[in-house]
């Protein structure tokens, strides 16, 4: 079973992965920290990125973050182009983790834009972790030294938190440690099919 873990940015995702990965007999996949690894080692990605942005966007062999995000963070269909190498890659990579560990009791799958890339078609549940805004943009500052802007304008490319929760088996309001480990364990025994 796949279980998708998804929210906005400051929501506090990797918080709750940190708490799921308490249990045993599950596995962990992490696709902004794949997709971050496979833009430095598949050759594909490589190529297509060259091809679409330039040679600048590899220095000494290792991708250049900060010339990429200049180019795509405020511009949609660069962003959207980025997305169209990228995600392929991971999905491919994903089914081959699915299928490493189907023996777990299930697979968490944490992508920030399940929704928006169309990844909820892998999960069998889906999580969405939910914060108050301004609780979301004060973490995302703190946590990146970003302005309110940056923040906003990130918060503007992804779906609206309604419209996600609307799509979602299990909601996480991640407001203190204490709650948010109740609901993990909760959803884990859900899942897992345990009483509490």
């Amino acid at each position: 079973m796949v279980v998708g873990l998804t929210g906005g940015i400051g929501s506090g995702k990797s918080t709750i992965v940190k708490m799921f990965s308490e249990f045993e007999n599950i596995a962990i996949y992490i696709a902004d920290d794949e997709a971050k690894r496979l833009m430095n080692t598949s050759a594909k990605i490589k190529t297509q990125l060259i091809a679409e942005f330039g040679e600048q966007v590899y220095v000494n062999n290792e991708l250049n973050r900060s010339y990429l995000a200049s180019i795509v963070f405020n511009n949609k269909e660069r962003l959207t182009t980025l997305n169209a190498i990228v995600h392929p890659v991971v999905n491919e990579h994903l089914q081959h983790f699915i299928k490493e560990n189907n023996n777990k009791d299930y697979i968490l799958y944490e992508n920030a834009i399940l929704f928006e890339n169309g990844s909820d078609s892998f999960c069998d549940k889906i999580i969405t972790v939910t914060a108050p805004e301004d609780i979301r943009i004060s973490r995302v500052i703190n946590r990146d030294s970003s302005t309110i802007e940056e923040v906003e304008n990130r918060i503007k490319n992804q779906w609206d938190e309604t419209k996600k929760t609307l799509q979602s088996n299990y909601l996480i309001e991640n407001l203190t440690l204490t709650k948010s480990k109740e609901q993990v364990l909760k959803i884990h025994n859900s899942l897992t099919k345990k009483r509490s």
